[in-house]
């Protein structure tokens, strides 16, 4: 349908999207927040929707592999994109299994989440962080307060997120090097 002046007045749109490594398509409301497509209409209920205003980073995912408040975008917007979730940065083991992101080993190994609400931020915001930088360079204190300081967490006092930072920077460094 279309007005006069040539616009849509379709209160639907079908988006195309690579969900974690999936071509997707899927109908949504124009006003869908991508946040709300990802858990109800795609079934990817590990992004969590905390505060709505972009201010926690709870909702937060990658889209084309920067981090994004998906609570503060449209669907409609990531048309054509390629979205990762927290659940989309393990990997195949290419036998049946996954592997975990150093990031998500790191957080298990540190003990870097409680109530766990908060996580899938944390873990898509650091992973994007970490992915972005030289392995081969050791991290700084300041490097990690940056990738952990635009997440909200109420239960962990963030010491234990930190050490899951560094760890996983150390690990990803480890590997680097054993790939040379």
């Amino acid at each position: 349908m279309s007005t006069s002046t040539g616009r849509s007045t379709s209160t639907e749109r079908t988006v195309t999207v690579t969900v974690n490594g999936v071509p997707q398509q899927v109908t949504v409301p124009v006003r869908r927040l991508l946040s709300d497509a990802l858990r109800h209409d795609l079934g990817l209920t590990g992004t969590h929707s905390g505060c709505e205003h972009g201010v926690c980073g709870s909702c937060t995912v990658l889209v084309d592999g920067a981090p994004v408040r998906s609570c503060l975008v449209l669907a409609v917007q990531v048309d054509g994109a390629a979205v990762t979730t927290v659940e989309g940065l393990s990997r195949s083991d290419h036998q049946g299994g996954q592997v975990l992101h150093p990031v998500q080993e790191a957080f298990r190994e540190c003990h870097a989440l409680q109530c766990g609400y908060c996580t899938p931020g944390f873990l898509t915001t650091i992973a994007a962080g970490l992915d972005a930088r030289d392995p081969a360079v050791p991290i700084t204190e300041d490097e990690v307060d940056e990738l952990v300081g635009g997440n909200l967490c109420r239960c962990t006092g963030y010491a234990n997120i930190k050490k899951a930072c560094r760890h996983a920077a150390e690990q990803m460094r480890t590997a680097a090097e054993a790939t040379r």
